[in-house]
């Protein structure tokens, strides 16, 4: 009887796999696994981003000089001043006052246009869905430079209605004038949440409704709107956030003729002011960073129970869009009057506007058409300068935010990190953090860092690239997140099987399925920052304005032709990046 030989422990029978490889060792980092570095390098960088403009600004608040200047006494009294001296009683009256009337019209608008558009049989229905949108790619400062030149008092359709009426039916320059053109700007945000959370609802429930006698307009207000409720709930704490910290149609609207909110308060009392009060500036940035916080709060605990609000099931089917019969017509109107009156006509506005010298019913617009607008534009280096410098914050802010944002929903999402939950909270936070509020805290930040480092960042490009990518995390952190949730984690559990890292698998497996979602998140990110100006107010500097702070000081100066012009300019850019990255994106789902 043959002996057969005992196999080696480093060897196996023909045709099976070897499972005894010896798991792949990494260089360590100074000692230490560098996945952990990754870890730890991601929390330090977030909580630093996080905290920069936050701790100054609540330290400013509590001392009595300037956080440059040494031997600060800690005290109460600039809260006090706040509320006595400096009238911020009123502010934040007019400031309530606007974010409610802003968030109530903003979900009118946006509420029963998702619910037509997405659930009945309208014609156009795509066409409205793309059309109810593009408004959100144009930043309220273009917008509210569109809507006084068509609707201002001598706006080209106020001229023209005064003349048939004898009268203008409306004011922009009054605090419900400044709700209604904000509302108009942040339609879309809640229509595209509205929008998402109806096309993944069950027809079941509707299919239920319709068994027991509910005609289209029940299942509408029985069914499909309480079904709402988590995306408008969001999309109004969002919105009301958004209005308290907005700048650009309160000082459009609100400075000239006295009305005062929130960011007109700190623009007034910080930029414009010759001897600015920094205590009073911190206590008011507190405040209202406070509401923001507890907002967040409010909006988390509205939330909690939304698994009631589940209806996506494993057997859900497609909803049946609803008949509306001929009121369907009622809604067609409806859509086109909010997308041309509202966005398309003052947007055409500007553009007239930056191609000829005058721009009256008075006188045929074809009579006075110049170039001198767009050459004025290209003869001053500081205003070149300012386009060129928003490309740039963009266009680098787009790629390092969208990074970051990567690594942390990796951290987050797919890590055994003891901390990655705090992660994520880091890189949401910013969303509570209102634009001047960051832009004053980062200030304060870069004017308070030891051995005059500061001085470094304030005033460049790089300051800007901060500001506006802290602004911007939120959003790519979000477009990503849900890409990384849809991947199995047999994925990663195969990796480490095979001897992997976590920062391995990341490498050679994740990134290579999250390219879809990281060039999505890359292309909102760069709109996000091209519309943003906000932060530039208090971190800018002559050298390194950008478009946004450019049209504000052309608009003082009254060179309303040069504004129009910029603003056209700034459209177009969006218009084509916006239109190539769509062109790249086509026909890949996650993007």
């Amino acid at each position: 009887m043959s002996t057969i030989p005992a196999l080696r422990p480093d060897k196996q029978a023909s045709g099976t796999p070897r499972t005894d490889f010896p798991a792949p060792r990494y260089r360590r980092i100074l000692g230490a696994d560098r996945s952990n570095v990754i870890y730890w390098a991601t929390i330090v960088v977030l909580a630093l981003l996080v905290l920069a403009p936050v701790v100054p600004t609540l330290y400013q608040s509590m001392v009595d000089r300037p956080l440059y200047e040494s031997g600060g006494i800690f005290t109460l009294e600039n809260y006090s001043r706040l509320f006595t001296e400096a009238g911020f009683g009123q502010v934040a009256l007019n400031t309530a006052l606007f974010a409610v009337m802003t968030t109530v019209l903003t979900i009118l608008i946006a509420v029963p246009m998702a619910i037509v558009v997405v659930r009945t049989n309208i014609p156009g229905r795509k066409a409205f869905g793309i059309a109810m949108q593009w408004p959100f790619f144009i930043s309220s400062l273009i917008l509210g430079f569109g809507w006084i030149t068509m609707y201002g008092p001598a706006g080209f359709v106020s001229v023209e209605v005064r003349r048939i009426l004898g009268f203008l039916p409306w004011d922009l320059y009054t605090l419900p004038g400044m709700a209604i053109t904000e509302a108009v700007a942040l339609a879309p945000i809640a229509y595209v949440f509205c929008a998402n959370a109806l096309r993944n609802t069950d027809a079941s429930l509707e299919a239920a409704a319709q068994t027991v006698g509910a005609g289209p307009f029940r299942i509408l207000w029985s069914v499909i709107i309480p079904m709402l409720r988590p995306p408008v709930v969001y999309s109004s704490i969002l919105v009301f956030s958004m209005s308290i910290e907005t700048l650009s149609i309160p000082l459009l609207y609100g400075q000239p003729v006295g009305i005062t909110v929130f960011a007109t308060f700190l623009y007034k009392n910080g930029l414009q002011s010759i001897d600015p009060d920094y205590g009073i500036l911190g206590a008011a940035s507190t405040v209202i960073l406070v509401v923001t916080i507890l907002l967040v709060a409010v909006q988390a605990r509205l939330l909690k129970d939304a698994k009631r609000f589940v209806s996506v099931r494993g057997k859900a089917t497609r909803p049946r869009l609803l008949e509306l019969g001929w009121l369907k017509w009622v809604a067609v109107a409806g859509i086109t009057f909010y997308v041309v009156v509202g966005a398309l006509i003052p947007i055409l506005g500007l553009v007239f506007r930056s191609a000829t010298r005058i721009f009256t019913p008075l006188q045929n617009p074809l009579l006075s058409l110049t170039s001198d607008n767009y050459a004025r534009i290209i003869e001053y280096p500081v205003y070149v300068a300012s386009i060129r410098n928003s490309l740039i914050v963009a266009g680098l802010g787009a790629v390092l935010v969208s990074l970051l944002a990567l690594v942390a929903v990796i951290v987050a999402k797919r890590s055994t990190f003891r901390y990655r939950r705090v992660i994520e909270y880091l890189a949401l936070a910013p969303q509570a953090m209102p634009g001047l509020i960051i832009g004053l805290g980062l200030f304060w930040a870069f004017a308070f860092m030891p051995f005059n480092t500061g001085a470094l960042i304030q005033g460049t490009l790089w300051a800007l690239i901060i500001g506006f990518g802290l602004r911007a995390l939120p959003s790519a952190f979000g477009s990503i997140s849900p890409a990384v949730m849809q991947i199995g984690e047999e994925l990663d559990n195969a990796a480490r099987v095979n001897g992997a890292d976590w920062l391995r698998t990341f490498t050679r497996i994740l990134t290579k399925l999250l390219a879809p979602s990281f060039v999505a998140a890359m292309i909102l990110t760069f709109v996000v920052m091209l519309k943003e100006y906000s932060p530039a107010i208090f971190l800018g500097s002559a050298d390194t304005n950008i478009i946004g702070t450019t049209m504000l000081e052309l608009w003082v100066q009254g060179n309303t032709g040069s504004v129009a012009a910029l603003a056209t300019i700034q459209i177009l850019i969006t218009a084509l990046f916006v239109g190539i990255a769509g062109l790249l994106t086509r026909g890949k789902k996650d993007a």
